[in-house]
């Protein structure tokens, strides 16, 4: 007999978050590892959203592709103003 009048629960494991910046620093090492120049593939990427730009070593196409174009720019820019002391 099945009990109805009980809510059961469902977990889903998921994985956990990698922030913006640990995404950037892992996507930078696979390109540089591969011979790569990162600045002009992750910049390649941010402007057209073509996940072809990133290599797939060490899952890193796949990981900059959970992460919004716009995020990268805002973590990019706001490590550039923190530099140069601007805030």
């Amino acid at each position: 007999m099945n009990d109805f009048g009980n809510t059961k629960f469902f977990e889903v494991d998921t994985e956990p978050e990698v922030g913006v910046k640990e995404v950037l620093e892992t996507v930078y090492e696979a390109l540089v590892e591969k011979g790569y120049n990162p600045i002009n593939q992750i910049v390649g990427y941010i402007m057209s959203g073509d996940p072809t730009y990133i290599t797939s070593h060490n899952n890193a196409r796949s990981l900059i592709m959970r992460v919004e174009r716009d995020e990268l720019v805002e973590e990019l820019l706001v490590e550039y103003i923190d530099i140069n002391g601007w805030n």
